[in-house]
């Protein structure tokens, strides 16, 4: 579902438009809660909301609920010989929060997730579900391919399926110098799949490939330190390099070439279902702040990030003192190709004139605690990426965005992705605190909306994770009706707004519990194997 699609008010029969009582239930209810809402990019617990409800094996296209896990939607394909045509590292997010923050994988013959989006139904803030595709409420479809929850709730998805099949994987570990050289030959084009793991103090990276084929499944060579050895290994170096800095270039050296080889050259590879093979282990509790940029503009990008990690601030022209910085490995490098592609998403990560890539500097937290150079390493990066003309990943960990910097980044997209959502939720039941310190205008220009939710607190869980407590706007900055935006309509109005929109019966979630001891998430693929040390998830990057 919609990330922010985290509290039901009320429910209704399936299959049976709210009556005009049902209606005032909700309006009168939704004034008065305060709860825990998740960040915009977590994307919602919609276990419960998981059935796929149609499987057109001719168009390739299959109809589900938009709770739906990745993992699920696979499997449940595979039976129908299908499978999604692209993933990102991960399978474990619901469908709708993973086109709503604008996901993608590493391709240049594919786009983000959304691309394969034929179809959605999203409930509106006064409870109607409308239908919205490239053909009928083309705008709303747009807004709703990235809505980054401030839209309503999705809660069905029509998606594009491929034939599921297999694919062979090659990783390779090679000098910077030759990804450079190969960067506008055939780094990018010679295979479906491309990516690249940047180790920037050994001047080395990991390039990745697949491409489909019909050999037989086979796993990759053993290495005793591919798996959980390997895995507790890197923990363990990470939290010594907390108290130690400057330990991390030798933990680059040492990890990454018991893993992948010492040597230039060194290969390693294995045939797989492709559900299975594009997926990656994330390894630990992580920040990950990514930016799309051109695709040209990435040797640049790279060679001067790479020189500021080498506390070289004058040849790397970043104004900020890498002094005493020391920063984690990989930096992942990834491409995604949009250009042609119509309808675009107004809030599109991706360029529509040329492919885009995207840079993640990730930075791991050994055993929950926060690396000592976050700070100062993701001001230098996010500097780097707006002057390259770079655009945030919704679902990751960026600083200094605002509205007046996604109004030069968007432009009139954003403009009008604003005006859509306005008109939908006029009352802003689905805006937060995220929305509010993010996308939308300063007060002065747009000042809060009835409903709009304002943080109050954020509670650490023991088991990992963060709970944001907010309250909505009538019960702040001067009560009632103090200074909130009106357009002229209320969110019963909202509907009739959208014209050509398709009224469905109405179908609101049940309340989602959001469990206290459910622990951090630690992501394990499928194809991990078990070891007296636990999951082997160090296998492949």
């Amino acid at each position: 579902m919609s990330p922010s699609a985290h509290l039901s008010p009320t429910s209704t029969t399936p299959g049976r438009e709210p009556s005009t009582r049902a209606r005032s239930s909700i309006s009168s209810r939704r004034h008065c809660l305060r709860y825990s809402r998740l960040s915009p990019w977590r994307g919602g617990r919609g276990d419960d909301f998981n059935r796929v409800l149609k499987v057109d094996r001719e168009r390739k296209t299959v109809t589900v609920e938009a709770g739906i896990r990745m993992h699920a939607l696979n499997l449940a394909a595979k039976d129908h010989g299908l499978t999604m045509p692209s993933l990102g590292s991960i399978d474990d997010q619901s469908i709708a929060g993973a086109i709503a923050t604008s996901t993608h994988g590493s391709s240049m013959s594919h786009g983000l997730l959304s691309d394969y989006v034929q179809s959605l139904r999203i409930m509106l803030s006064n409870g109607q579900v409308v239908k919205c595709s490239a053909m009928q409420s083309q705008d709303l479809f747009r807004a709703a391919l990235v809505s980054l929850g401030a839209l309503g709730i999705i809660v069905e998805i029509e998606y594009q399926m491929a034939e599921a099949g297999d694919i062979e994987w090659v990783q390779t570990m090679l000098p910077m110098e030759d990804v450079l050289a190969r960067w506008d030959r055939d780094l990018w084009t010679s295979d479906e799949f491309v990516r690249v793991w940047w180790l920037p103090y050994t001047k080395r990276a990991i390039v990745w490939k697949a491409s489909k084929t019909t050999k037989p499944h086979r796993k990759p060579a053993h290495n005793f330190y591919g798996g959980s050895v390997g895995y507790h290994t890197y923990h363990a170096l990470l939290w010594i390099s907390q108290y130690v800095p400057r330990f991390l270039p030798w933990v680059e050296w040492f990890v990454f070439g018991m893993q992948s080889g010492f040597k230039s050259g060194y290969t390693t590879s294995g045939v797989e279902e492709q559900r299975t093979g594009l997926l990656m282990n994330c390894l630990y509790s992580q920040y990950v702040n990514e930016w799309s940029i051109p695709l040209s503009k990435g040797p640049e990008a790279l060679t001067r990030l790479t020189k500021w990690i080498h506390q070289d601030e004058q040849g790397s022209a970043i104004p900020f003192s890498p002094a005493g910085v020391y920063v984690h490995s990989p930096i992942e490098v990834r491409v995604a190709n949009t250009v042609g592609r119509t309808p675009r998403p107004f809030m599109d990560t991706t360029f529509s004139d040329t492919p885009s890539l995207y840079l993640n500097a990730t930075l791991y937290r050994p055993y929950g605690q926060d690396p000592p150079c976050h700070e100062r390493y993701y001001e230098a990066f996010e500097h780097l990426m707006k002057e390259m003309g770079g655009r945030p990943h919704w679902a990751k960990n960026f600083h200094s965005v605002n509205h007046a910097f996604l109004s030069k980044a968007y432009g009139e997209d954003l403009s009008s992705y604003l005006r859509v959502r306005n008109e939908v939720d006029p009352e802003g039941m689905f805006l937060g605190a995220w929305h509010r310190r993010t996308i939308l205008p300063p007060k002065s220009e747009m000042p809060i909306f009835a409903l709009e939710e304002k943080e109050i607190v954020r509670r650490e869980r023991s088991s990992g994770g963060t709970d944001w407590i907010g309250e909505q706007a009538r019960w702040w900055d001067g009560g009632e009706g103090a200074g909130v935006y009106k357009n002229g309509s209320e969110s019963g109005e909202s509907f009739d707004l959208m014209a050509g929109a398709e009224a469905e019966a109405s179908m609101l979630l049940e309340s989602l519990r959001d469990d206290a001891d459910e622990g951090t998430d630690i992501r394990v693929r499928e194809t991990s194997e078990m070891g007296v040390t636990g999951a082997s998830v160090f296998g492949k990057m």
